[in-house]
């Protein structure tokens, strides 16, 4: 896993990496060093340090480092964050950083008032919003080492809300102890609470080792980031030893015959699948096994559908129009490059086709962990899923077309034959249809495994899923899930409802490098 998902992934396990509240500060002052592990492998380290300035306010900086390899090539990514609050607790200023290999995402909150004014700047583009401001205190932030402090008991629960600048919201979580147990520390018998955390709208939960002084000992995200504490200089030992690329991909022992021309492709998926990982539309169905889920796809055909001109007018779809942070549709280069690529076209099918294959055309295939947005990577014209999907976005609003994220897997062939970790992009040209522009695919192929579907948050939730899946290749011949859910629906009748398909807002785009 790696870029805006690592994002995700990090700041999940930075959030509840320290702890206090107001009264118990003073335990807790100081900096703490740790390790982190991705799947078992080192990929950097991290600071934890929380202090008291001259005039009472605190301070909270999380500062994580990641040395990873993405198909041999070293990557390095550096996340940033302090919190600062006023004596009596109240939350005054988030400073927020996220450097890359290409650049560097800031963002500056300022709490005044009754109002948080935001400036971001991504792709060398700044942006201000104001927003109501947050809920959120220094008890929030150092949830954990209070409670801790306090002998909570199993079975305690504590609410927490933190506002997060790179998705421009207040964020809210809920912390259970789950258990405790007696380990040495320094000599000493110390007791030791394991709280699992969740944040809401991600599906994906925490877990951390908080000993009763406060201090967190390990904090383990879905599985997938683990952050332990260490010596300061056994923290700092990384050699990017980690493959994010390989490690996470599910391999097969079965290759996939043509894989991009094939009609249909049926595999057997086990692992944490849920429900939150379950799509099903005109291409993709995913039905339990008991011990699996099965999947089977199907090639489409656009040329099928009705023409639909510009503009869009379904009000279903509007909020895919909208320019954010990371997909800024509105700027004057996007909007001008959309246009030069569209010309007169009116079909969004059409456009859609000239956009993709622009994008394949004029965006150098590499690995590279950028926080990637639409604007950065017109200019740069390199990288790899993310950045060619993340234009494609954002020239498609520009356009006028409503687009959104899509993150799954991909089957790749070669020596190591298996399903790795990809994003592409949806398009609504009459009904959503899945594009993906590093293959020039403007119907993808059968071999695209939709796990997750719109922001940044929706897309965490295949976090869990990353290095843990195992895939096989089914033979061709079996059930007919597309029939079966075309029968079933034809059975429940034209006033049957199903599940709704999510409609978030988009954040940052999260990708792994296909």
């Amino acid at each position: 896993m790696k870029k805006a998902l690592l994002v995700m992934a990090a700041m999940t396990t930075l959030t509840s990496l320290c702890a206090a509240d107001s009264g118990a500060l003073d335990a807790l002052l100081g900096e703490n060093w740790y390790g982190v592990y991705m799947n078992g492998q080192k990929a950097g380290y991290s600071t934890s340090r929380v202090s008291r300035d001259e005039q009472g306010r605190v301070h909270v900086v999380e500062d994580a480092k990641f040395q990873v390899a993405m198909s041999g090539a070293r990557q390095d990514m550096r996340i940033f964050s302090e919190r600062i609050y006023a004596p009596d607790g109240a939350l005054l200023e988030i400073i927020s950083e996220v450097v890359d290999p290409a650049q560097v995402s800031r963002f500056h909150a300022m709490v005044s008032d009754g109002e948080l004014l935001l400036q971001s700047t991504v792709g060398g583009a700044v942006k201000e919003t104001t927003l109501p401001a947050p809920t959120e205190t220094v008890n929030d932030a150092l949830h954990l080492g209070l409670w801790a402090r306090g002998t909570p008991q199993v079975g305690d629960v504590i609410n927490f809300s933190v506002f997060e600048p790179l998705y421009e919201q207040e964020v809210a979580g809920v912390s259970r102890v789950v258990g405790v147990e007696e380990r040495v520390l320094n000599g000493v018998p110390t007791k030791v609470y394991h709280v699992r955390t969740a944040i809401d709208l991600m599906a994906i939960d925490s877990r951390s080792f908080v000993a009763e002084t406060g201090l967190t000992l390990e904090d383990e995200v879905a599985g997938i980031l683990t952050q332990r504490l260490e010596a300061e200089e056994i923290a700092k030992d990384v050699s990017y030893s980690n493959d994010v690329i390989v490690s996470n991909a599910a391999l097969v022992e079965t290759p996939v015959a043509d894989p991009r021309n094939r009609e249909r492709l049926r595999l057997a998926l086990r692992g944490p699948v849920n429900e939150n990982h379950l799509f099903n539309d005109d291409r993709q169905r995913v039905v339990s096994r008991g011990d699996h889920h099965e999947f089977l796809s199907r090639r489409i055909d656009p040329d099928a559908l009705a023409p639909v001109l510009l503009p869009v007018t379904e009000e279903g779809v509007a909020r895919h129009l909208k320019p954010t942070a990371f997909i800024q549709s509105d700027h004057p280069k996007l909007v001008e490059k959309a246009r030069e690529i569209a010309g007169e076209e009116k079909n969004t099918l059409e456009i859609s086709r000239k956009l993709c294959k622009w994008v394949h055309d004029n965006v150098r295939s590499s690995f590279s962990a950028r926080l990637s947005n639409a604007l950065e990577v017109l200019e740069h014209r390199e990288g790899d899923c993310t950045e060619h999907s993340v234009l494609f976005i954002g020239l498609a609003r520009a356009a006028g077309i409503p687009s959104r994220e899509v993150a799954g897997l991909i089957y790749i062939g070669g020596a190591q034959p298996g399903f790795y970790f990809h994003q592409w992009a949806s398009v609504w040209v009459g009904q959503w249809v899945d594009m993906d522009p590093t293959f020039d695919q403007p119907a993808v192929d059968a071999t695209h495994v939709k796990l997750a579907e719109g922001d940044l948050y929706r897309q965490a939730r295949i976090i869990p899923i990353i290095g843990n899946l195992k895939i096989e290749v089914l033979p061709d011949e079996g059930p007919d899930l597309f029939a079966e859910a075309e029968a079933a629906a034809a059975a429940a009748g034209p006033d049957a409802t199903g599940a709704g398909e999510p409609e978030p807002e988009e954040a940052a785009p999260a990708g792994n490098g296909g």
